[in-house]
């Protein structure tokens, strides 16, 4: 078994582009204004626009403002249960042609010639991995092979499913990107395996996902003693943990104070109280 890394250094902040429909063009170009350079989204129409992020790449590359290098691109195939009638695919053909066909898409929705690291967007089922899963991934190592995408990874997983991947694959995934809940302790026993086998953790809603953590007393003594919002504090958090954060901010001034968590350290003290939050509260 190998490890595939991505051609673009790995970045230390994502900036997710779900859930933006018209607007996405527009946010995108605006979040590498302001700094970002890892942009996460997928080929599902559903709730991502690929192709609105692709012309906010090449906008910012035509205005001189990055260059493709620049840039960490990450994309996900996605099967069809969590697609609307938009697909970027035959439904009819074979998950393996499925998976081609819809990097293609992505690569011409993106405007590029290589994706830094794809991800397979969840299971095809919810227990274990079914016949389904075993040929999307090997059809994505076959596109790691020609050198088309860097990276694989597969986000939305479990511990059991990501452990019987592991198990059984050719190439590991070099990416785990799930939606981390504060009171399973941000997803530690999904992270724990992460460290312990070279994965990097991508968290994703780590604030849509945890209000009730906004509020909590240690949290708000934290943010007072830095000067800085409860935000910046769980962003801060999550990469002292190694963790890669997504943010999906709309707002310019909440992107420069999200890129601004690497301009302070926690303690290890604060980082426990964190951790386990909700745990010790509950």
């Amino acid at each position: 078994m190998t490890l595939a890394a991505p051609k673009t250094a790995t970045p230390r902040f994502l900036y997710g582009t779900a859930w933006k429909e018209e607007a996405t063009q527009a946010l995108t170009e605006l979040a590498i204004q302001q700094g970002f350079r890892g942009i996460d989204t997928a080929n599902q129409r559903k709730h991502y626009y690929e192709a609105a992020v692709g012309a906010a790449i090449a906008a910012c590359i035509q205005r001189g403002q990055v260059t493709r290098e620049d840039l960490f691109i990450q994309t996900k195939f996605t099967f069809q249960a969590g697609q609307d009638h938009r697909l970027p695919y035959d439904p009819k053909s074979p998950i393996e042609v499925q998976v081609a066909q819809s990097c293609t898409s992505s690569l011409e929705h993106l405007r590029t010639d290589r994706i830094d690291s794809y991800l397979l967007h969840g299971p095809s089922r919810g227990l274990g991995l079914g016949p389904a899963d075993w040929a999307a991934w090997k059809a994505m190592e076959e596109l790691h092979d020609r050198g088309t995408v860097g990276a694989l990874g597969i986000s939305n997983v479990s511990l059991d499913q990501l452990t019987e991947l592991c198990q059984r694959v050719r190439i590991l995934p070099r990416f785990v990107q799930n939606r981390c809940y504060a009171i399973q302790r941000w997803d530690y026993t999904v992270r724990k395996f992460c460290q312990q086998n070279e994965i990097v953790y991508q968290g994703f809603s780590l604030l849509t996902a945890n209000r009730a953590v906004w509020g909590a007393a240690d949290l708000t003594a934290i943010a007072k003693r830095l000067d800085r919002s409860p935000a910046q504090i769980i962003f801060r958090f999550a990469m002292q943990i190694g963790m890669l954060p997504l943010t999906g901010t709309t707002k310019a001034a909440n992107m420069q104070a999200d890129l601004e968590v690497e301009q302070f350290n926690l303690t290890d003290a604060e980082v426990h109280q964190i951790e386990n939050i909700l745990v010790r509260n509950s």
